[in-house]
């Protein structure tokens, strides 16, 4: 009966627009309990009260009815209703007034009892704040205040922001801004539509938070109202609900850097890093052109940070610091050597946030697969600059979606990074899916300055543009045909001639043109090499190789190396459970030992690869590899006698 009164009270307020409080008001149902009880309910209240941020209090600003029921599940803490209150679990009450609540420790995120309980109220709180509509006296004085502060009041009409201070709902879970920072981004290609699934599960400080929007503010504003870390962990919700509620509670300090892992090939660093968004002079947009492959031949989307040297000020001296840059990069991760046309069609493919060296990114593109980059300045703020730089690091740190070729790909990955990450409105609308279909984009919205690229020597010069190695090797091979009678007259087709076919050539070259026979050597060589990483995988995926004990001990060591690189791209993964969100810097310890450990681990992995992987090479690809080794020692031994012979040094 008591609980049907409250219920019916709460209707009565809800329905008939009682004159609106002053605040918010917890009212504790007292009938019942004893005055030990009531004083301890009350005193959690009372906490949860002044944690609550003042304009929550001064927007909500209505009585709630809160009581202790029976009926509860064994498990649950508490539960508001649509109608104005709160219950909360009989069975947790004993704990809270012999104070057992505050020492007994659970398996939930808080920790203690009584801790899960305060939490469950600013949880519950936060969930009628989010659904609930001003009262009419509180939209008076909404309003009021608005049209004082802009100058109008007792003109005729309204500004038209203050009518819409009016009618919108208090809600946080609906607002665009916030389901983009929450991992609900817009869908790209299907316009006003919101993605369904959650993609930033990884270091989750609740996974309950993923199930819904309402859920993830209502789980947010446990953390940031009890956590001090919380600041330091989530910077880029901090920020939404410190300007939404213009204030914060006492927070820890934050480190400047914000940490990463290194996915770079040289496995003899450390991997573990820093990014301090201070350092970052610009953010480009990084396009390496199309080429004749299925999942390239858009392009590919990429960010690059623009770092400055360590006490360099910040300025266009920059971008010369070429070994300070970072690309960030979605990719496909492959945990297996395959790679499907129909997997990245269907999304089986992890997409993960991948931070690499410029210089790795400039050789893989532009000497291996002999495609130019494009690095295009984005006109961003300082602020947006920051902001993105941080949000990449939660990304990096908490995403783990899927990649689709043609829907989820690293085009529609950037946009979704540009976007929550800098806020920018000229960004909401975008709605493209191609690397390249996305550069124009960006630039027709002024967001992107293209004009960097009209004058080709001097984007070569200052870092804008890396060319293909395709033009170097034609003119390399341009220095051949000049001296000798070769037929071919396409570096390609050069190339494509078996090792020994070119072999007789070398003695007949000049000092110059042996130069010339020997990067392109180089070049055939990394030809070579790529076309036999395509061979091991296809032979790998269909069990063509022949299954002896050198292919089993190569296969074995490539599975061990594909398993424990997988950190590369999923960091989170070297801290186990506990913790959420961006490291802290006792977790930076554990991660910095964990990870140098796993690398040395990869680099004598990588070692015994290279000695191991012609085990799953064809016969004639071996041979194509080893004759080009050998085309390469050849024409050095000749180098080093034709320079000895003009009278240089001995060359090494």
């Amino acid at each position: 009966m008591k609980r049907v009164r409250a219920w019916l009270l709460g209707c009565a307020l809800t329905l008939l627009g009682t004159p609106a409080l002053a605040d918010l008001q917890l009212l504790l149902q007292r009938d019942g309990l004893d005055s030990t009880q009531q004083q301890a309910s009350q005193a959690l209240l009372d906490e949860a009260m002044a944690k609550l941020p003042p304009r929550f209090k001064q927007q909500l600003d209505r009585q709630i009815l809160v009581s202790w029921s029976a009926r509860m599940p064994e498990d649950a803490y508490g539960q508001a209703s649509p109608v104005a209150t709160l219950d909360l679990n009989r069975r947790l009450l004993p704990g809270l007034v012999d104070g057992s609540a505050a020492r007994e420790q659970t398996n939930r995120p808080h920790g203690t009892v009584r801790q899960e309980l305060l939490a469950t109220v600013l949880h519950e709180l936060t969930h009628i704040y989010d659904r609930a509509r001003l009262w009419p006296s509180a939209e008076r004085r909404l309003i009021s205040r608005c049209a004082r502060q802009q100058g109008a009041l007792g003109k005729v009409g309204l500004p038209q922001d203050c009518r819409g201070q009016a009618e919108r709902r208090f809600t946080l879970s609906d607002d665009p801004r916030l389901l983009d920072l929450a991992g609900w981004p817009q869908y790209v290609g299907r316009r006003g539509e919101r993605e369904q699934h959650n993609g930033q599960l990884v270091r989750s400080p609740d996974p309950y938070e993923l199930s819904s929007p309402k859920e993830f503010v209502a789980v947010n504003m446990e953390y940031f109202l009890l956590d001090p870390s919380y600041g330091c962990r989530r910077p880029a919700l901090n920020q939404y609900l410190r300007e939404h509620f213009a204030w914060a509670p006492q927070q820890d300090a934050c480190a400047k850097g914000l940490p990463f892992l290194n996915a770079g090939n040289d496995f003899a660093r450390q991997p573990l890093g820093e990014i301090d968004p201070e350092r970052v002079y610009e953010v480009d947009y990084l396009l390496a052109e199309a080429n004749q492959n299925w999942v390239s031949r858009w392009g590919h989307s990429m960010l690059r940070l623009v770092i400055c040297a360590p006490g360099r000020p910040r300025g266009p001296a920059c971008r010369l610091d070429l070994d300070q840059s970072l690309v960030l990069s979605y990719r496909a991760f492959v945990n297996d050597v395959q790679l499907s046309s129909w997997d990245g069609l269907v999304g089986a493919y992890p997409s993960r946030l991948f931070v690499l060296p410029l210089g790795q990114v400039i050789d893989e593109y532009t000497k291996t697969e002999l495609r130019s980059l494009a690095s295009v300045p984005l006109k961003l703020s300082r602020d947006e600059i920051e902001n993105l730089v941080r949000q990449a690091a939660e990304m990096h740190w908490s995403y783990d979606g899927n990649y689709y070729f043609l829907s989820n790909n690293c085009a529609v990955e950037s946009l979704k990074l540009l976007r929550s990450g800098t806020g920018n409105p000229r960004l909401n609308d975008l709605d493209n899916i191609m690397p390249n279909g996305l550069l124009e984009v960006l630039k027709g919205r002024g967001l992107a300055d293209t004009s960097v690229l009209d004058d080709p020597r001097e984007a070569l010069r200052l870092g804008y543009r890396f060319d293909s190695y395709r033009e170097r090797y034609q003119a390399m091979f341009d220095v051949l045909r000049k001296q000798l009678p070769i037929k071919q007259t396409a570096v390609e087709d050069w190339l494509a001639l078996d090792a020994e076919q070119r072999r007789p050539w070398f003695e007949r070259a000049d000092l110059r043109t042996s130069a010339a026979l020997l990067l392109l050597e180089q070049a055939g060589l990394r030809r070579q090499l790529l076309l036999a990483q395509d061979e091991v995988k296809q032979r790998y995926l269909n069990g063509r190789a022949l299954k002896d004990g050198s292919f089993d001990k190569a296969n074995e060591t490539l599975q061990a190396m594909l398993a424990n690189s997988g950190f590369l791209s999923r960091p989170a993964e070297l801290l186990g459970a506990g913790g959420y969100g961006l490291p802290q810097p006792d977790e930076r310890k554990q991660l910095e030992q964990v990870s140098s450990e796993r690398q040395a681990q990869l680099l004598r992995l990588s070692t015994d690869l290279d000695q191991q992987v012609r085990a799953l090479l064809g016969p004639e690809r071996g041979k194509q590899i080893k004759a080009v080794e050998a085309n390469i020692k050849q024409i050095g031994e000749r180098l080093r006698a034709l320079h000895k012979a003009a009278g240089g040094l001995q060359l090494p």
